[in-house]
């Protein structure tokens, strides 16, 4: 088979498995009777070669803060042991770094500040980076949406930003991230408070970041690019979901096993990130050149 066709087959497979880790989301989420049903995600090894190769003749950039830099690490795990992922990642935001091929990161905004960070952003864009990249993004932290968060606020000011963006530059693919999770507190403490009623810990901010990451996902399922990184850090790798109810309703929350001090990565968390986040860059790269070929 010719590596256009095993292209094509690829980036089919993994629209599937995304739509459907959304739709499990979705469903699990909603309220009502638990979907018990597993999650299955995409191997790196899935990935054809001709894809790899498309993704490091990309620019890339990503805007985080301490996550990212989890999952930056991860990345390098990932690469390390995937040969065949040729990426040059650079921690940097000057424009005349995007002479060539690169995975450029760099802190974006402040931290509880998520307006900030959408500034930020869209100032890197309009500086330059917005001619340039061939692929750009950032992501919220866990402490930029919490209980006490204006969801509607914070969502609004991130879809105008992108908005925006997409209208000054159309040739860079802008992807849409989720808001990342925190473990909530379990155990026999947690048992007594839900006794006694009062609140656990992690309940009001995971179900505030869900509020989000809904409309993230209703806003931009099935058109645009969204690494759904709230549903992959609450995934385990058999499928099961971390999960916690509240009044009636589910809501995800990220694994203990990813992490070692309740919200940042930990190896094997990272890891599990990175490869999620490496397989839909490379889609998106392949799509671009799909599109590239069509074009007149």
């Amino acid at each position: 088979m010719n590596p256009s066709k095993l292209t094509k087959i690829f980036a089919l497979g993994l629209e599937l498995a995304a739509a459907s880790l959304v739709l499990s989301v979705l469903i699990n989420c909603s309220g009502g009777k638990m979907d018990t049903a597993k999650v299955t995600l995409p191997s790196v090894k899935d990935v054809p070669a001709g894809a790899w190769q498309e993704l490091s003749q990309k620019k890339i950039y990503f805007g985080h803060h301490s996550v990212g830099f989890n999952i930056i690490n991860g990345i390098n795990d990932v690469i390390k042991e995937n040969p065949q992922i040729n990426l040059k990642i650079v921690e940097t935001s000057r424009m005349e770094d995007f002479a060539s091929p690169l995975f450029a990161h760099s802190r974006v905004g402040k931290n509880e500040n998520p307006k900030s960070k959408c500034d930020a952003f869209a100032e890197f864009m309009n500086k330059g980076l917005g001619n340039k990249a061939d692929i750009a993004f950032f992501k919220f932290c866990f402490v930029d949406v919490t209980a006490k968060t204006n969801v509607d606020q914070v969502f609004d000011a991130y879809r105008d930003t992108l908005h925006s963006m997409k209208k000054k530059y159309p040739e860079t693919t802008f992807i849409h991230v989720t808001v990342p999770l925190m473990v909530v507190q379990a155990g026999p403490r947690a048992w007594v408070k839900k006794i006694i009623g009062r609140p656990i810990d992690g309940y009001g901010d995971n179900i505030l970041r869900q509020q989000f990451n809904e409309k993230v996902r209703a806003e931009y399922s099935g058109k645009e690019p969204i690494f759904d990184l709230a549903a992959i850090e609450s995934t385990l790798p058999d499928g099961a979901r971390a999960v916690f109810k509240k009044d009636g309703r589910t809501y995800p929350c990220l694994s203990p096993a990813y992490t070692n001090d309740g919200g940042h990565l930990n190896e094997q968390g990272r890891k599990r990130v990175a490869e999620q986040l490496l397989i839909l860059l490379a889609h998106t790269a392949s799509s671009q050149e799909s599109s590239h070929k069509k074009a007149p």
